[in-house]
């Protein structure tokens, strides 16, 4: 498994005004931060730009995905349910600290939540649930940490979020878009630490044209592809993105960072491992975005002059 090598880290980056560069992502559980934006992430650490992800729940409401841990001789066999929970729930942070060595964050927070399962679940009504908690103080907690680590650039999920409505990502969006705006004014959370106000805000989006691309070379390539009609019923925000990052010789950290969430990930399944990282890299090398707000002063990406770099103007 490769990791991000430090060892080739550049002196850090800093913007306009002499503040080293800093990008912060937003996520809901263990493993989200592998599928959503590990090239783009590990490309930054390794050109000298501090990386914080912030991680809101455990993710103990997950399942065994991966059947291998299943088999005989392996973590899980033979455990009844409620083992298997106790096991997966220590397993999980294990996991992502791999996942964050792997990417090169230089830093994770958890915000401290329990996750929160899928709408109408048990385990939704939960008291120290993500879902539960009250939007200002989850907004709160965010607050602090952007003001701690004073990050140029903040990552969140979309405000379209049909396509896969978990009551976890719909709140990462809301105390995300919240905490951008209230964590540069002086009048909310005054015990949380000296304002900062970051200046861009960008949303993760899996595109169109990504998705179209991989599944016409795994047709190709395989025979066969696990995108369904169903995927491309899915809402197309194509229209809306604003950033291109061409990541694909980091796609290592996307695959590392996947296996490192065993419990989460099947090595054997197509929808993550359909193509080799280079295979991936030939067909679509490139890592999507949607700026969605900003405080920099005339500065309006559009489609017709797509950004490179999510610092761009900073």
């Amino acid at each position: 498994m490769k990791v991000a090598d430090r060892s080739k880290t550049k002196v850090a980056q800093v913007d306009r005004q002499g503040n080293p560069l800093c990008i912060l992502t937003v996520h809901a559980h263990p493993d989200d931060e592998a599928s959503k934006g590990a090239p783009t992430f590990a490309k930054y650490a390794e050109s000298g730009v501090r990386t914080v992800l912030v991680c809101c729940t455990g993710g103990e409401e997950g399942d065994v995905n991966n059947p291998a841990l299943k088999e005989p001789g392996m973590p899980f066999h033979g455990l009844d349910p409620d083992a298997q929970r106790r096991l997966l729930i220590e397993m999980r942070p294990k996991e992502l600290d791999k996942s964050v060595e792997v990417i090169g964050f230089s830093k994770l927070h958890m915000l401290g939540y329990r996750d929160s399962g899928m709408a109408d679940s048990e385990a939704n009504s939960n008291p120290d649930c993500f879902h539960m908690a009250a939007v200002d103080e989850a907004t709160e907690r965010l607050v602090k940490i952007i003001r701690a680590e004073k990050p140029q650039v903040i990552v969140t999920y979309s405000d379209d979020q049909r396509g896969y409505l978990h009551p976890d990502h719909l709140k990462v969006h809301e105390i995300s878009v919240l905490a951008f705006e209230r964590a540069g004014d002086a009048s909310w959370y005054k015990n949380a630490g000296p304002v900062w106000q970051p200046l861009k805000m960008y949303y993760s989006v899996w595109s169109r044209v990504r998705l179209r691309s991989v599944h016409e070379a795994l047709l190709r390539l395989r025979g066969s592809s696990p995108y369904d009609e169903e995927w491309f019923d899915r809402p197309n925000l194509d229209h809306r993105i604003t950033t291109k990052m061409s990541v694909g010789q980091y796609f290592w950290a996307r695959s590392g960072a996947l296996k490192a969430h065993a419990t989460q990930v099947d090595l054997n399944e197509p929808f993550w491992f359909g193509l080799t990282d280079e295979e991936l890299a030939e067909v679509y090398p490139f890592e999507d975005w949607i700026l969605a707000a900003n405080h920099l002063p005339n500065y309006s990406p559009t489609q017709d002059e797509l950004e490179s770099d999510l610092f761009a103007g900073i």
